[in-house]
């Protein structure tokens, strides 16, 4: 796969330096993740945060040889916020087994183009996605290939036709809020490749690979992989949120 030239140029500043590290505690080091930047790249592709991480530790650690990372979740491409990593494959595979049986708590932030009525609830959905487009579309139960995705939401402010959205997640299935909300007619801001519409100047400005929607994976709560104790990792939101206009209530 050949590297894509105009996002070679938007990343081509980034550097282990600029790393935004959350917490590196033992054999976890979590990360606030910035929109357009891949989690995980692939051979021959675009800078990722998983690369940025292993030359960050290569060199803080002197390393000769390759560096060990565990992925054991990710971030679709623009979307920002919490993302952990393992130095370990021991400690990759407990917080492997922590997403597997929901036992995380995961809550992220979202800003739609509307605001979803009823104001707070559950959806649930059977989503099906198609990975050589990268597209997921919800469809009915029992839809071979099918996963059901499941979470729970609650607007918690609004602002014009805007609604800030405090979101639960109970299953983690690729691009999942954001086709969920989609598909009620709730868009997240910024994301056109599920109906969002862009300002005149947003459109000018696009770019299907590095341009950021209105969502941020505010928090995620877990067992240390190590210690067992309970750990609260939080992401404070982007600079770019403030031309959202909505101010966070305490304690979101």
């Amino acid at each position: 796969m050949k590297s894509d030239p105009a996002a070679a140029d938007d990343e081509q500043d980034l550097t282990s330096s600029k790393l935004d590290i959350l917490l590196e505690d033992g054999p976890l080091i979590v990360l606030n993740k910035p929109a357009g930047l891949l989690t995980q790249g692939v051979p021959h592709a675009q800078i990722s945060l998983e690369s940025l991480v292993k030359q960050y530790l290569k060199e803080k650690h002197d390393k000769p040889g390759n560096v060990y990372l565990g992925v054991p979740h990710r971030l679709d491409r623009p979307v920002s916020g919490v993302v952990i990593f393992a130095k370990n494959s021991k400690a990759a595979n407990r917080l492997a087994e922590q997403f597997r049986e929901r036992s995380i708590r995961k809550t992220y932030l979202a800003v739609t183009e509307s605001v979803p009525v009823p104001t707070e609830g559950t959806l649930t959905d059977w989503l099906l996605k198609d990975a050589v487009a990268a597209h997921v579309s919800v469809v009915p139960a029992g839809t071979e290939g099918s996963k059901l995705a499941v979470l729970d939401y609650e607007v918690i402010a609004v602002k014009g036709s805007r609604a800030l959205v405090q979101i639960e997640l109970q299953t983690g299935r690729m691009h999942q809020i954001r086709v969920q909300f989609a598909s009620r007619g709730w868009p997240i801001v910024g994301d056109k490749q599920y109906g969002a519409q862009l300002s005149e100047r947003a459109a000018q400005d696009y770019n299907p690979l590095t341009s950021p929607i209105g969502l941020h994976a505010r928090r995620l709560i877990l067992k240390h992989p190590v210690r067992y104790d309970e750990i609260r990792l939080e992401a404070p939101l982007p600079g770019y949120w403030s031309e959202y206009g909505f101010i966070l209530p305490r304690g979101v």
